[in-house]
């Protein structure tokens, strides 16, 4: 196991995992890596992730009848479960 995915694999270090998750997700989906911003939003009750992709690139991060998105916030979800904590994508324009 890579040094990196150790140090997310400690408890207590799951919500830089799940932001690297998301940042990783979304670079490989989009044309402009570069432009991925992931902004990580603490709530009471939840985990906020916030996605900024380039203007040109939302599409591709939403899919058809936003099928990309959901699947986005399921691997999150299933990724989160172990928190026990609610987690929320959010995709910004």
């Amino acid at each position: 196991m890579s040094e990196d995915a150790q140090k997310s694999a400690q408890p207590g270090s799951a919500q830089p995992a799940l932001r690297e998750l998301v940042d990783y997700l979304a670079r490989g989906l989009v044309d402009r890596p570069e432009e991925v911003e992931v902004e990580e939003i603490s709530e009471q009750d939840a985990l906020v992730f916030e996605l900024k992709v380039a203007e040109e690139d939302l599409g591709k991060v939403i899919g058809k009848q936003g099928r990309t998105a959901k699947a986005l916030r399921t691997i999150l979800s299933a990724a989160s479960a172990k928190t026990r904590r609610r987690v929320i994508l959010e995709i910004l324009e």
